[in-house]
């Protein structure tokens, strides 16, 4: 009795053993599949900082799923519209849409998304969301200047809410002069590392 006991452990240690490495290869391979989206998003838009010769160039830290965390949400209907800098001077307006929550590194952190109403009446973009921020890799590891991520309102409307760090990426003023790419405000800047998305390029910053 005790051997097919052992037996049957053995054999539930294999079984869980194999669906985590089939997890890891299905979220690695989601995650290649939008980094391969990403880089042909640069090829399609006309105002790209980036051509094909450059895009071998571009960085990522390897797919992590501690970076992929589950969170709340809480709305700030109430907030007021502000300028929000930009690296090449000017303003853009925005208003805080919200604060999310969520654990990372056995701590309680939580940033601000904000809504880009400098296009609010293209819209394309009704219901998208803007989440900047730092960490500190910038200026090491990562641009110097922040990290971006994008969302949409029914992202954060769903049942169980979902903050994937793995598909961050740069500002295009990373790659060149010519854009004005929003500063992420100081509420946004998380004391930890985020050793997921993309990293600095291999690139020359290019100026036009």
């Amino acid at each position: 009795m005790k051997q097919l006991f052992f037996a049957g452990l053995m054999i539930l240690s294999f079984a869980n053993a194999a669906f985590c490495q089939d997890a890891e290869a299905d979220f690695a391979s989601v995650i290649a599949k939008h980094r391969e989206e990403y880089k042909h998003g640069f090829l399609e838009n006309p105002r790209s900082p980036l051509d094909s010769n450059d895009l071998g160039k571009l960085r990522f830290f390897p797919p992590n799923e501690k970076y992929r965390v589950a969170c709340s949400f809480q709305a700030t209907p109430n907030e007021k519209p502000f300028e929000l800098p930009t690296s090449s001077g000017i303003t853009k307006l925005f208003v805080k849409y919200g604060v999310l929550f969520f654990e990372l590194d056995g701590q309680k952190r939580k940033l601000a998304v904000y809504k880009n109403l400098s296009m609010g009446n293209n819209p394309l973009y009704a219901n998208h969301l803007f989440l900047p921020f730092r960490d500190e890799t910038n200026g090491e590891t990562t641009y110097g200047g922040g990290r971006y991520l994008d969302l949409l309102v029914a992202d954060l409307t769903a049942a169980s809410p979902v903050l994937d760090f793995n598909k961050c990426y740069n500002p295009w003023c990373h790659y060149s002069d010519g854009y004005n790419c929003p500063i992420p405000p100081s509420e946004n800047t998380l004391s930890i590392p985020i050793l997921a998305g993309d990293m600095n390029w291999t690139g020359e910053h290019k100026h036009k």
